[in-house]
């Protein structure tokens, strides 16, 4: 007998999900099937994050290394180089990144954030670390600017004072301008925060200061004083200097632009009011909306670029925000789809003192980043190359496939890339920098993500990239134009009628199947011909849950009944009486919700997936239809299989017909061990809800966060449902204004004890999933036969025995029979995943038949030699002989059990978590075996062996923040796993030791070597009479020397972790090492700077204890010794 041991992965973890032993139950001689995979396979570690970075706060650019890096109000940090490069790192205290500013060419950035810190980030390495941090006590940071090729950062507060801060070391310098020292007496009030510095690009001796109130002062550093003082009476948002140093530009509160000469008189020498109505007689234009930024950037040949953000008139209400470009005479107003976060002109050169030769604007919105061409007429944007588009309407479920087909990904892309806009700007892609990563990991990835408004999109996930492959627009299937007065009766304007609640996609035969919200189911086949579709084929099943007291005490024959349109004769299966009429889709009582109308006109389908087959789930005695919980379907039997908290129906596609449709009660047949209670129908009206997790801070996301945690609590849905296995969270929201007249039908309610023996009338046990295979359906069966395995909410496998018919003439004619077998196991909790092994352990695959063209224009001959292929079966079972047995995986929320088959004997079971319960759980294929790998509702990733339910990983990863990863976790073959870590943003994560080994050579390179280029040329009479650029000694400034220390008390240095540790990962060469000198050298002036300190602070005890001795002496010194 083979004895397993609990080895934990990590030393010091606490097992919050209590995992207790495997319990092995039976004879297990039969069943001592090897493992090879072991705890020592695996380890967890974040690998990559793509997406728009969920709310933005602000930019930076590199122009030389052509970097750009965005920071989020949580204190993350995204950095962009060429499509492919990019890389997230997060701040540790998660406070807002306010400003970010690039050492230029330096491989290096600085950023602040909103807890008045200043960090050092070295970006000289593949992943990011802080090389030091400084942190302010006693003033709030409000501005920072680092000039170029300075090592001295001038940060501005809010008391209105500038601070110095040495770069390399990050000290504060001695060198303070004070507020009161900068304004005098020019103004009687305080001036406000500080919002700009910056140098005048001629003289780096002179310092422009912009104070909110509107007074600006040019500082001389030298002097330490003021040259002169600009005062304006609207507040200042930002300043721009012109390259020649003569001339600057303040954008205000009240819409205008002021120019101001250097040497100025005290006026402005021009104001601007770009969006307002000049009156006609002289007095000064309607005030308009704040400019919250201006840039000006000159140009060798023609009128400089005025750009700004902000400015309309207050009477555009209901107007896009704009981002303005004055060039010349021409004013172009572009109109943006978000509010605009921050823009920055992107220029040929990184001098300031340089014609500055603007190329492009790149533009931040709230949720996408629009880079405009200056250069073309019209102003195109470019075509953006990276991933952000994720949340274009927000993600709703999500399926990630690893080592598909090879063939899978140029066939999404070639009918992928024929939807694409038009219009774009002809020129490469300006974000260009850092280098590709070498990775060796070669199978394909794809990411398949549901939408609210029924878009699905398909993503080549391969090596650690993202790029968008195909989507498909689900909701041209349905009638969108519904009428005024249907839409005033309506109550659920607000929802997403069309939104995918689950997706079952086989990637072999490139079948699809979506349900969405509004209980449908739509059937697609893969094609690359297009083709019309003259009527929409509509199949309407009637799914019903009725327990009436005249009814068998065994709850048998529930009212179900179905209707097929397209073929005569309905169904095989038409149980209870027809005690309701035909209805149809939109018929329903009491002016409720009509379900989706499936278009009646031709539809034209482009390349791609093409509609085959629609089902509708109907209202049913003023019920509407209970949303979808479970979704299968199996190209090699042409089956698809659906189930909700009334039950669950087999769909035949081929022949678009229903092949079964039974209540749940009936699965069961005779041995049904619960006692469920007679009930009559409701008549109150049920809302079809919508998926709730949609808009970021609902009112409701609190009450949903509260995951039940004993048989006390319970989940409350507006819907009697429970959602897939995936879904299992997501609540469904009731719709507003809707009436609770019992507060019953508002909530589910269910005891999670699996030991449940009757069953509250409300809480009607759900199908959460189901499994196709060819396997033993009965006890002691000696052949394989096609089935379908159906887990529900109360924790019972139940199986469905198919009879199919001939392949070929014979499969479009006769029909597909469904027979119910009976219970195999009950499981504690709802069931999530179910899977089976051959008599080896191998992992069996469903049964799939290879893609074929559905529609081929030939006579019918290609696609009947197609159409009489056999189905492929990929699993090992085929072969098997008669006495091997089979082995049946099955997860539920609490538990795991392996059974053997066709004894049905349960060999192994493992109790996964007691306090907790799993949200998603996943029988996976890695490169040593296969695992169960699990993500429990209290943050824990766990894997399990197979079949013996090992535990081998159990890390605490991710405590669960909201519904959202949740619903869209997913684990997939070797070792890869992925969730919606933000509503814009997808974080893969792995649990495999050799993707994570790999990793750091798949990440890409932000850092390349790049020369700097020249400094302008003076010129020779700029050269002889001067007028040229004045440099300035800023360490003779700026250093202890002359400036003295700073308060000690005013910022604490705290050194990062990217010190030598961090440099480790580095590139090799030259520019690491010297990188790594460089941070030695730091931290060895940091080192002996310390010493120093505590050298003095030693000579100044030395010194106190020696005076204190003295003064002893003097006292004692004439004292006899009897006096002591």
């Amino acid at each position: 007998m083979k004895k397993f041991n609990i080895r934990k992965v990590l030393d010091g973890l606490k097992e919050v999900s209590s995992s207790t032993p495997s319990v092995q139950v039976g004879p297990q001689e039969n069943h001592l099937i090897p493992e090879t995979i072991q705890s020592e396979h695996f380890q967890l570690c974040k690998t990559v994050r793509h997406g728009f970075p969920y709310q933005p706060s602000s930019m930076a650019f590199d122009p030389v290394q052509k970097i750009l890096a965005i920071g989020t109000q949580s204190g993350a940090l995204r950095l962009f180089g060429r499509p492919g490069v990019e890389c997230y790192c997060q701040h540790e205290s998660g406070a807002a990144v306010i400003q970010l500013q690039f050492l230029i060419n330096e491989g290096a950035l600085v950023s602040a954030l909103a807890d008045d810190s200043v960090h050092l980030w070295n970006l000289r390495q593949k992943r990011p670390a802080i090389l030091h941090s400084l942190k302010f006590n006693r003033e709030r940071i409000t501005f920072c600017h680092l000039p170029f090729q300075s090592k001295w950062l001038y940060i501005g507060t809010e008391r209105g004072n500038i601070h110095i801060v040495n770069v390399e070391s990050f000290t504060l310098s001695g060198y303070v301008i004070m507020w009161n020292k900068a304004i005098e007496l020019s103004s009687k009030a305080h001036p406000g925060p500080v919002v700009h510095i910056s140098d005048n690009p001629m003289d780096e001796g002179k310092l422009i200061i912009g104070f909110e109130s509107g007074i600006v002062v040019l500082w001389d550093l030298k002097s330490k004083k003021a040259d002169y003082r600009y005062t304006y009476d609207e507040a200042i948002h930002s300043v721009a200097w012109h390259h020649e140093g003569k001339q600057f530009i303040c954008s205000h509160s009240d819409g205008t632009l002021t120019i101001w000469n250097v040497r100025g008189t005290g006026k402005p020498i021009q104001t601007i009011t770009p969006h307002g109505k000049q009156p006609k007689d002289g007095k000064k234009p309607e005030p308009c909306k704040p400019i919250l930024k201006v840039e000006y950037k000159t140009t060798r040949i023609g009128e400089p670029f005025i750009i700004l953000s902000g400015g309309l008139s207050y009477d555009t209400v209901g107007r896009r925000p704009c981002l303005t470009v004055m060039h010349g005479k021409s004013t172009a107003v572009l109109e943006m789809d978000y509010p605009i976060v921050d823009f920055l002109t992107l220029c040929e050169t990184p001098y300031p003192n340089d014609f500055q030769e603007p190329y492009a604007v790149v533009v931040l919105l709230e949720k996408d980043l629009v880079v405009i061409d200056l250069a073309q007429n019209g102003y195109p944007i470019f075509e953006n190359p990276y991933p952000l588009t994720i949340h274009e309407s927000p993600v709703t479920c999500c399926e990630y496939f690893a080592d598909c087909p090879v063939d899978l990904i140029p066939a999404l892309y070639s009918v992928g890339s024929r939807q694409k806009r038009q219009g774009y700007s002809k020129k490469e892609w300006p974000i260009s920098g850092g280098n590709w990563g070498q990775g060796t990991q070669s199978y394909p990835e794809i990411i398949i993500t549901g939408h609210a408004d029924g878009t699905v999109k398909f993503w080549d996930a391969s090596a650690i990239m993202l790029q968008v492959l195909y989507k498909l627009k689900t909701a041209k299937v349905f009638d969108r134009n519904r009428s005024k007065e249907e839409k005033g009766s309506t109550e659920v304007s607000d929802e997403d009628p069309f939104a995918i609640q689950i997706m079952a996609w086989c990637p072999e035969s490139r079948m699809l199947c979506v349900a969405g919200v509004s209980a449908n189911i739509i059937i697609y086949r893969f094609s690359k011909l297009e083709v019309t579709t003259e009527v929409v084929q509509l199949l309407e099943v009637r799914m019903q849950y009725e327990l009436n007291d005249i009814e068998s005490p065994d709850g048998g024959g529930g009212g179900e009944q179905t209707s097929a349109h397209p073929t005569p004769g309905a169904s095989p299966q038409t149980s209870g009486p027809p005690s309701h009429p035909s209805t149809s889709s939109n018929n329903s009582d009491g002016g409720s919700i009509p379900c989706l109308k499936v278009r009646s006109t031709p539809l034209k389908q482009s390349p791609g997936y093409q509609v085959d087959l629609v089902v509708q789930l109907v209202w049913v005695g003023g019920e509407p239809p209970q949303p979808i919980t479970s979704l299968a379907l199996n190209s090699s039997y042409g089956l698809v299989v659906f189930g909700n908290s009334n039950g669950l129906a087999v769909v035949d596609y081929i022949q678009k017909t229903v092949v079964l449709n039974l209540g749940t009660v009936e699965l069961y047949g005779s041995n049904d061990p619960y006692q469920r209670q007679p009930r009559s129908p409701r008549k109150t009206r049920q809302p079809s809800g919508g998926l709730c997790d949609i808009n970021e801070g609902s009112a409701t996301s609190e009450d949903r966060c509260k995951s039940p945690t004993s048989a006390k609590m319970s989940r409350k849905l507006s819907l009697p449902t429970e959602l897939k296995p995936d879904l299992v969270l997501l609540s469904v929201c009731p719709t507003r204004g809707s009436n609770p007249l019992d507060h019953r039908d508002n909530s589910f309610s269910r005891s999670r004890s699996s030991s449940v023996t009757s069953i509250d009338k409300e809480a009607r046990e759900a199908i959460s999933c189901f499994q196709f295979c060819e396997t033993f359906a009965r006890k002691g069966d000696s052949t394989l036969t096609p089935c379908v395995y159906v887990g529900t909410t109360l924790g019972t496998v139940l199986a469905l025995a198919l009879t199919l018919p001939p392949a070929g003439e014979q499969r479009q004619l006769q029909p597909v029979i469904a027979s119910p077998t009976g219970m195999l196991v009950r499981l504690k909790g709802s069931n999530m995943r179910m899977a089976f092994l051959d008599s080896s352990g191998a992992l069996m695959q469903p049964a799939h038949e290879p893609w074929f063209e559905p529609n081929v224009t030939a006579d019918g001959e290609e696609r009947e030699k197609v159409r009489k292929r056999r189905p492929v079966s990929v699993s090992p079972s085929t072969s098997q002989d008669l006495n091997e047995c089979q082995y049946a995986v099955v997860c539920s929320e609490k538990q795991a059990k392996v059974i053997s088959l066709p004894s049905q004997t349960c060999i192994y079971k493992h109790s996964i978590t007691e306090t907790s319960f799993i949200l998603r759980a996943d029988v996976v294929q890695m490169s040593q075996g296969v695992c169960v790998a699990c993500f429990c509702a209290n943050g824990h990733i766990m894997t399990l062996s197979v079949p013996g339910l090992r535990p081998l990983l159990d890390v605490n990863y991710l405590p669960l923040t909201d519904m959202r990863i949740a619903r869209t976790f997913c684990f997939t073959n070797l070792g890869q796993a992925m969730y919606l870590c933000s509503p814009t943003e997808i974080q893969r994560i792995t649990y495999s030791l050799d993707i994570c080994e790999n990793l750091q050579e798949m990440l890409g390179e932000l850092f390349t070597p790049v020369e700097t280029p020249e400094a302008p040329n003076r010129g020779f009479f700029k050269g002889l009479f001067g007028g040229g650029a004045q440099s300035l000694d800023r360490e003779e400034l700026f250093g202890e020397i002359s400036a003295g220390k700073a308060s000690r008390s005013l910022a604490q240095h705290i050194p990062g972790p990217g010190g030598i540790e961090g440099m480790k990962g580095a590139a090799s060469g030259v520019v690491g090492d010297l990188a790594r000198a460089r941070i030695a050298l730091d931290e060895r002036g940091q080192k002996l700077g310390e010493l120093d300190e505590r050298t003095a602070a030693m000579m100044a005890s030395a010194d106190s204890f020696s005076k204190h001795a003295h003064d002893m002496m003097l006292k004692c010194k004439d004292k006899k010794w009897y006096q002591f």
